[in-house]
């Protein structure tokens, strides 16, 4: 998938500006792709859907968020994260950002 419209990319640490955590982009949408049932329920702040979106894995979780690009911001800290997903997208940390795997496992 093409980034250059981005302003994150893959394995880029992030802040989430509203809910206060650190994060590892995985994946980015161009635009929004997800129901509008889920945008409806979860993006109360209503952020455009014809920015780019971005998969998230957020530190010291398990879980994915899905968020809008207005709502990030690179991350201070320059740290790794926990995640237990972190092997699954990345080879390695260096220079403050994760380098992607080839190819998903």
């Amino acid at each position: 998938m093409s980034e250059g419209y981005a302003r994150f990319g893959i394995g880029q640490v992030v802040h989430h500006r509203r809910f206060n955590y650190r994060g590892v982009i995985v994946d980015v949408d161009p635009v929004f792709q997800g129901s509008e049932a889920w945008y409806e329920l979860m993006a109360k702040s209503r952020p455009p859907k014809d920015r780019p979106w971005y998969h998230v894995l957020p530190h010291g979780a398990s879980h994915r968020t899905y968020v809008a690009e207005r709502n990030l911001e690179p991350d201070p800290e320059g740290a790794q994260i926990e995640h237990p997903e972190l092997g699954r997208f990345f080879q390695a940390f260096q220079d403050g950002q994760y380098i992607p795997r080839e190819e998903p496992s």
